[in-house]
């Protein structure tokens, strides 16, 4: 409707209002925000004959198929490792990111914080231990299951390319949902690997590989 944001109300989450599809696989502001485009642009075509009321939807003819409509990025990590415990600091860490073009600056740049952080837990500290004989999770909690927190996430910048899809949808926009968090977990890893020769294959328990391939290494 080409007003300011604080002339804007979004209402979410009643029943009453018309269907859409949930958050999740990265396509909830694509596909309900072009849906919400698409009722404005007919609510503006509509208001010269007095209509003060408009609907709008989205199917997945919007898109054109002839093209990748996927956002992509890159991250970066400064890593420092302790040679005698195996300890590892994430110093620092920067993604860059093209989504086409991004709806909101500030919820977006929290949601790759968090996929950054999220990939550092991932990779240092983050296990699920099985039950081997039921199948079952043995760490339930977030006393015996680790997750970041503040002190484990050292100093972390966002920065967005200038980008914007005219083939994903009318809105230019790009879903970020999972954007965050490929690659990240993967970046702090080969970090450790700059830092000190040792290649571990895998995430979680990287304390114990980390420490048989600093011994090897040093032996």
């Amino acid at each position: 409707m080409d007003l300011p944001v604080d002339r804007v109300t979004v209402r979410l989450g009643d029943t009453r209002f018309p269907p859409t599809d949930g958050s999740g696989g990265s396509f909830g502001s694509g596909t309900s925000g072009a849906a919400v485009l698409a009722a404005c642009r007919n609510l503006k075509a509509g208001v010269a004959s007095g209509a003060r009321e408009a609907e709008g939807s989205v199917t997945p003819a919007a898109l054109d198929s002839a093209y990748s409509h996927a956002g992509f990025g890159a991250h970066f990590a400064e890593v420092g490792v302790d040679r005698d415990t195996g300890e590892v600091r994430v110093r620092r860490m920067l993604g860059v990111f093209a989504a086409g073009r991004i709806l909101n600056a500030k919820t977006a740049r929290s949601q790759m914080i968090g996929g950054m952080t999220w990939g550092i837990g991932s990779a240092l500290i983050e296990e699920n231990y099985v039950d081997a004989r039921y199948g079952s999770f043995v760490n339930q909690d977030l006393a015996s299951y680790h997750v970041a927190v503040n002190a484990d996430v050292g100093a972390m910048d966002v920065v967005f390319l200038d980008e914007a899809d005219p083939h994903g949808g009318p809105l230019g926009s790009k879903g970020i949902g999972e954007l965050g968090i490929c690659g990240a977990g993967a970046a702090v890893m080969n970090a450790i690997h700059n830092a000190t020769g040792a290649r571990i294959p895998r995430f979680s328990r990287y304390s114990r590989q980390l420490l048989a391939a600093l011994e090897t290494l040093d032996g």
